[in-house]
């Protein structure tokens, strides 16, 4: 199974306003669970940890997790499997320091979820 790395430019900004150290422990940590993905698949999950949206998501399930570089610094990123092309993609949003997580992640979620939530809504107004 391949494994494919994106980046949006908030974390390509995110990531360039960081120490040459930061930078380089994050890019290494990112790097280190993709290669572990493919044959320890289950261990790169623990790494990761989902936080609670604040909104609802009608049942679907987020792909929106945080991992930890260091004590202070976490990497917000989606991870998508495609078992149709055989592949997963880590999309990497926002490098962002422990104490600014909360607010990144759910400004994060809701762009990335805007139109479910925005159904969700319309759906509450009519009932």
């Amino acid at each position: 199974m391949d494994v494919l790395i994106e980046s949006t430019r908030s974390f390509e900004k995110d990531l360039g306003s960081l120490s040459e150290d930061e930078q380089t422990v994050a890019v290494k940590k990112i790097n280190d669970c993709a290669k572990l993905f493919e044959s320890q698949k289950a261990d790169v999950y623990r790494q990761l940890y989902c936080l609670p949206l604040s909104s609802d998501l009608n049942g679907y399930e987020s792909s929106l997790y945080t991992l930890r570089i260091s004590q202070k610094l976490r990497i917000i990123l989606a991870v998508d499997e495609d078992p149709i092309f055989g592949q997963v993609i880590f999309t990497l949003f926002r490098a962002v320091k422990h104490k600014d997580l909360d607010k990144a992640y759910q400004s994060v979620a809701e762009s990335l979820y805007q139109e479910l939530l925005h159904h969700n809504r319309e759906a509450a107004q009519i009932l």
